[in-house]
């Protein structure tokens, strides 16, 4: 019995990393974290293990490119919503559609989940920035008439994220024991999200009534 040779076919080093990375992000959705391996990509695009060593120089250089790649994506997603937010294309709701695409389709919640467990949380950092500037462009929108409005946002922006990334590893599940219709977290949250971002009543005003 002969033994099966993978295909393989020449590419350029820019090509080798590409097909690689994208390959390591398509087991990471598919199949979860242990599941991105040397063999595993190496066996889907048909590259030896000492080519994807060679390109990446280890197993954590695989994984950390395809963080980087990854966090490059969401990072582009919140700079395009904040665009939108600028430009007066988009509503702060539809902050709530775009985030939890990202994290459930776009894969930013076992990206997350990937790299908390693995300890490299500086893959992280480059959002920072895109986080706070989302939190800019809602206030630019929203206007902060009592001083306040950076603080509601921001709690606004981790309830939405947090939720995102709990809909996206266990919602539809948890929705079917609960007997709940499909984007059934997605619903409640955009209900949910006026309550953060709504000024609140002044004290005086409230007793006048």
């Amino acid at each position: 019995m002969s033994d099966v040779q993978t295909p393989r076919r020449r590419r350029t080093p820019e090509q080798a990393r590409d097909e690689s990375i994208a390959s390591a992000r398509s087991l990471l959705l598919s199949k979860g974290p242990e599941a991105v391996t040397l063999a595993a990509i190496g066996a889907e695009i048909g590259m030896t293990h000492a080519n994807l060593i060679y390109h990446f120089g280890s197993a954590a250089g695989l994984r950390s490119a395809v963080m980087a790649s990854m966090v490059a994506d969401l990072t582009d997603t919140l700079d395009q919503m904040i665009m939108r937010l600028r430009t007066d294309q988009g509503a702060p709701l539809d902050i709530v559609s775009t985030v939890f695409e990202a994290f459930d389709e776009g894969g930013a919640a076992r990206l997350a989940a990937w790299i908390v467990s693995s300890g490299e949380l500086s893959h992280l950092q480059p959002v920072e920035a895109a986080v706070q500037d989302l939190v800019e462009a809602i206030q630019e929108k929203l206007g902060d008439a009592d001083g306040l409005a950076r603080d509601r946002i921001r709690s606004a922006v981790l309830f939405i994220a947090i939720s995102a990334t709990g809909d996206a590893l266990i919602g539809r599940p948890l929705g079917e024991i609960l007997e709940q219709p499909e984007g059934a977290g997605r619903r409640i949250v955009a209900d949910l999200l006026p309550h953060f971002l709504v000024q609140p009543p002044r004290a005086g005003s409230a007793a006048k009534e």
